[in-house]
């Protein structure tokens, strides 16, 4: 069972790419990936609205992603996104064991 956050950081002026482009140059995002338990962590950026960030944040288990909000990680992210004035929604979902439905395999193209 994997828990994906879905992550909306949402700025003004272009301030969520930017926090996205400094957690990535300053190797904060690439720190998080090597942490134990980190199955994704990748921006997206929504071609509707151009103010919006949103971060992809996979972990095997709860125990991997409560180590994480423990790390110090969590104050440099806070500190990032205090900088450039971000508000956050936040959706979390967790992996069903079975897997994909059959039904709805076969809408997908591998």
């Amino acid at each position: 069972m994997s828990i994906t956050m879905n992550l909306y950081y949402t700025g003004q002026n272009g301030s969520a790419r930017q926090f996205a482009e400094e957690m990535e140059t300053s190797g904060t995002a690439g720190l998080i990936r090597a942490e134990a338990g980190n199955l994704r962590y990748e921006y997206f950026f929504p071609m509707s609205d151009p103010e919006t960030v949103l971060l992809i944040d996979s972990w095997k288990d709860q125990a991997s992603l409560d180590i994480h909000h423990a790390s110090p990680m969590m104050a440099t992210i806070a500190a990032l996104r205090e900088k450039y004035d971000l508000h956050m929604q936040a959706e979390r979902y967790v992996s069903d064991a079975a897997g994909m439905p059959e039904a709805d395999q076969k809408f997908i193209k591998t």
